[in-house]
């Protein structure tokens, strides 16, 4: 879907329920750009040409987390479990690279849409201008956060990721229940009672590199708009933890700098006709300040291992970067040279 012709810009998400095609922003501390086009159509990404990406080189990307720091994060995450203060924490890092000002989204979205194809691509490319503040954002998200058509909601978080199948343990399995349980508890703040239900459970699916155990949980809203939709269920669970509000002060105290649209919602609603389409914002590149951002993490548990867990952001992020930074493929970007960047968040 293509759509252009800006003629509004808001951050109240009362607006998706009042008219028009509204491509959406939400970042994962509750940060809302919503923009409302005249025109939209479908249309295929334009094809990958050789030379058109001006992306960052492979060496000087940097991490908000470097790998001892997020060890110690897992550890302590695991602290916090043993003391019963929490189940689940998501613990992510951001990465930064420089980038220039002729690096065009929409060629970015071309080379991920061959070497990394998913189910819930988008770019949005607006500029600040005089209806306010505008986005720069390309994500390969492969997950569902919110769909709805009518009363009808549906979510489907992933929780489980291995290279293949056999990889997956038990603790994916369990982790995967666990925020299951969660989402279904955030749609029934909002539904009809007796109307949530998990529709699959631990389905396992193939993405480029990697497999993830993905469940769906479907339930009819109860009167309630997206404002209310998005308010019971932000931000998605499965990027966040269990109970929400303490993985969530986790976070705020572990990770060094904010998410952004990271963890947050990417997609559309068209409020004409009922409908949206909301994905989780990981998998998802975006500029600030001169740079180019693009974020990783994983569910830890009290069965995680923290060597572990830093393979995982490494597994989850090593095929985007590449790609980004101008490889074909998997190969070119060592992950061991990451480097945490000094005054990296004074800078973000």
């Amino acid at each position: 879907m293509l759509a252009d012709g800006l003629v509004e810009v808001s951050d109240d998400p009362a607006v998706l329920d009042s008219g028009g095609w509204w491509a959406v922003v939400i970042t994962f501390e509750g940060g809302v750009r919503l923009y409302r086009f005249e025109r939209q159509r479908t249309a295929p990404l334009p094809a990958p040409a050789a030379g058109v990406w001006k992306g960052p080189g492979r060496a000087v990307w940097v991490s908000s987390l470097d790998r001892g720091r997020y060890v110690a994060g897992v550890r302590e995450i695991r602290r916090r479990i043993r003391d019963g203060e929490v189940y689940q924490v998501n613990l992510c890092r951001v990465m930064s690279a420089p980038i220039g000002p002729d690096a065009d989204p929409w060629a970015l979205a071309g080379r991920l849409a061959v070497g990394n194809p998913a189910p819930y691509a988008a770019v949005i490319d607006v500029p600040t201008g005089p209806l306010g503040p505008g986005t720069r954002l390309v994500s390969a998200s492969p997950e569902l956060f919110l769909a709805r058509r009518g009363d009808l909601v549906t979510s489907a978080p992933i929780k489980g990721t291995a290279r293949d199948e056999a990889g997956l343990l038990p603790k994916d399995r369990a982790e995967n229940v666990m925020i299951v349980d969660l989402v279904r508890n955030d749609l029934q703040r909002v539904c009809a009672p007796g109307s949530v239900e998990v529709t699959s459970l631990l389905a396992l699916e193939q993405h480029p590199g990697l497999v993830h155990l993905v469940s769906t949980v479907q339930g009819r809203l109860a009167g309630a708009g997206w404002a209310g939709l998005l308010a019971a269920t932000s931000p998605p669970g499965s990027v966040s933890g269990a109970p929400k509000s303490s993985a969530l002060r986790a976070i705020a105290e572990l990770e060094p700098v904010p998410r952004g649209p990271y963890c947050g919602a990417v997609g559309w609603v068209d409020a004409d006709r009922g409908e949206g389409v909301l994905a989780v914002g990981i998998r998802t590149f975006w500029w600030a300040d001169g740079r180019l951002l693009f974020g990783t993490g994983a569910g830890i548990t009290w069965g995680s291992d923290p060597v572990v867990e830093w393979g995982e952001t490494r597994l989850k992020a090593r095929r985007l970067i590449a790609l980004a930074s101008g490889q074909d493929g998997q190969v070119g970007y060592e992950p061991d040279r990451e480097q945490e960047a000094s005054g990296w968040q004074e800078r973000l």
